[in-house]
C-alpha cells in the first residue's frame, strides 16, 4: 500500500505524487512532499487587474461596464467605490456603490485608486 500522507486538507488516503508535490484527487490541493506544515491559507493576497494588492478599506475604480444581474442597471467604467472588504469566493469583493447599492465584485474587473 501506499506510504504518502493523507491529505491535509480533507484527510483523503489516494493521494499521489507529482514531481516535489504531493496532490490529492479528491479535492485538488497541492502541498510539498517534504512534509513541512502550511500555514493556513486564510491571509490569501487579493490583487487588481493590473496586480496591485487589496486591502479591505481600500479605494477601487471599476475598469469595465458592468451589468447587474436581474436588472438593468450599469456599473460604468471609471465609477469609484470607496471603503471596500474583501470576502472568500468568486466574486471576493464586497462593497456598496452609490446609486445602486451593496454587491460583489471580482478583482478583476477593478483597479486601486
Amino acid at each position: 500500500m501506499s506510504t504518502l500522507p493523507p491529505c491535509p486538507k480533507c484527510n483523503s488516503e489516494y493521494t499521489y505524487e507529482d514531481g516535489a508535490q504531493l496532490v490529492c484527487p479528491e479535492c485538488a490541493h497541492e502541498w510539498s512532499a517534504s512534509g513541512e506544515v502550511e500555514t493556513a491559507s486564510d491571509t490569501t493576497v487579493k490583487k487588481d487587474s493590473v496586480g496591485n494588492v487589496l486591502q479591505d478599506g481600500d479605494t477601487i475604480t471599476v475598469i469595465k461596464d458592468l451589468k447587474v444581474k436581474g436588472t438593468s442597471l450599469v456599473v460604468k467604467v471609471g465609477t469609484k467605490v470607496k471603503n471596500i472588504r474583501l470576502c472568500e469566493g468568486d466574486h471576493d469583493i464586497d462593497c456598496k456603490i452609490d446609486g445602486i447599492g451593496p454587491m460583489k465584485l471580482k478583482s478583476e474587473f477593478v483597479r486601486k485608486v
